[in-house]
């Protein structure tokens, strides 16, 4: 068997309509991905929330940085 179709084989291959995978338009760009991706490949955004990846620090971390450097500020205004 050939490694290369032509479009002649191309065609026929669409026509015949064999398993190909459900699409849908992305909601933003409006290109057509497969119904399952959890992400457009072409503007790279998640199509729904629950498939974005956390981006933010957590709340406990910021909060405790911050004491942190208010202690150690404070540390050094009484030390001297």
């Amino acid at each position: 068997m050939n490694a290369y179709r032509d479009a002649d084989d191309e065609d026929e291959h669409e026509d015949e309509g064999e398993d190909e995978e459900p699409t849908i338009p992305c909601p933003y760009c409006r290109r057509e991905i497969l119904e399952d991706s959890p992400r457009c490949p072409y503007c790279e955004r998640y199509i729904s929330d629950e498939d974005h990846a956390a981006t933010g620090k957590p709340l406990w971390v910021i909060l405790t940085a911050l004491l942190c450097l208010g202690i150690a500020v404070w540390w050094l205004f009484m030390a001297f």
